[in-house]
């Protein structure tokens, strides 16, 4: 497995997720750094209400530098019942971000069309593995949003109520939901203090009502659970709510150890799906790689590991012995001479020897 230790950069990770997906079947989707901005504008709350960058080309359209992969995918998905098209994609993506511009590099997969209960392991287990990628620690949050959509509606709160709990529920912020419903709030309550641990958490759901909707919601999450098996590292949590407009189903998002933000978000998307005039389901997940990127180049204060420090051996056995140095994942810069400036963890002198 590649580790953090053995990656040398961004462009291997990439390269190890892509062999991953590859794996399962999933072919790699390219696209312009440009679309047309309506197909972003019907649906920007589907971004975060992160802005869009937008210019006129020549002939006077409206196009956008791409702030998303998913929706290009589905544009260009194709519908053919009974089968599932799978794809991933290793794309920059542009965003407006507190008044500054971010380029973000995303790695991610997206699974089309007839989605069954495998559909949807493969999926996550594909997440998870992408997370252990990384070799470092990871978590992993799974949710279900027919069963936070089950309880609001046992609470009986209403569309407006809805739209103000969603960010308390992302926060758990149970003094502000308590103060908000009242003596309605005790089962969200009861639901975003579930057991993280899978096995614990599904019998303390099933605890919580007896509702149909919640039932069946979580006899889906309790099948996924179950054949995914034993993963280090995930959990249930129903603070996982994302844009509950968009997403149905199971929803997830990931987190490495050493990142302070969440590095993965994905789940079940098929009311995006309609919204584009799609009739088939869609199941997926991105990764913000920009966000890795100082872990997977080691951000280290030193400049090289090791400096070998070669004189005047013959270039043969310099690589040599380079090669050697670095056989272990050190990073080794050559010098013929000692340089005047540079950190490094050791100094190897090749000259005399």
């Amino acid at each position: 497995m590649l580790t953090a230790d053995t990656l040398n950069g961004g462009d291997l990770a990439i390269l190890s997720l892509g062999e991953l997906y590859k794996s399962r079947g999933y072919k790699r989707f390219k696209m312009s750094r440009f679309e047309e901005y309506d197909l972003y504008a019907q649906s920007k709350d589907f971004l975060a209400k992160e802005g869009i960058v937008t210019f006129t080309d020549p002939s006077g359209e409206l196009m956008a530098l791409k702030p998303d992969v998913t929706m290009s995918i589905i544009k260009n998905s194709k519908e053919l019942d009974g089968v599932c098209e799978k794809l991933y994609y290793n794309e920059n993506v542009y965003r407006i971000r507190s008044g500054r511009l971010l380029e973000i590099t995303q790695a991610g997969l997206e699974c089309m069309g007839d989605i069954d209960l495998y559909s949807s392991c493969e999926v996550i287990s594909l997440a998870l593995k992408s997370l252990e990628r990384f070799g470092k620690r990871f978590a992993f949050d799974l949710s279900h949003t027919g069963i936070v959509f089950a309880v609001l509606n046992e609470s009986s709160v209403s569309e407006q109520e809805r739209s103000l709990l969603l960010p308390l529920i992302a926060s758990k912020n149970l003094h502000e939901i308590s103060s908000l419903l009242g003596g309605r709030a005790k089962k969200l309550e009861r639901l975003l203090s579930i057991d993280p641990r899978p096995g614990i958490g599904l019998c303390e759901l099933r605890e919580l009502s007896d509702s149909p909707e919640l039932y069946a919601a979580a006899g889906e999450l309790s099948d996924i659970c179950g054949a995914l098996g034993e993963f280090e590292g995930l959990r249930l949590d129903f603070s996982v709510a994302s844009e509950l407009s968009y997403y149905n189903g199971v929803v997830f998002q990931g987190f490495v150890d050493g990142v302070p933000e969440k590095v993965l978000t994905g789940g079940r998307y098929d009311l995006l799906m309609r919204r584009m005039g799609k009739k088939g389901g869609a199941l997926g997940f991105a990764i913000n790689l920009s966000l890795l990127e100082r872990m997977l180049d080691g951000d280290s204060p030193l400049d090289a590991d090791i400096l070998l420090v070669y004189g005047d051996s013959p270039a043969e056995r310099v690589m040599a012995k380079v090669n050697e140095l670095s056989g272990d994942g050190s990073r080794v810069m050559a010098a013929s001479v000692m340089p005047k400036k540079g950190s490094f963890g050791r100094v190897v002198l090749l000259e005399g020897e």
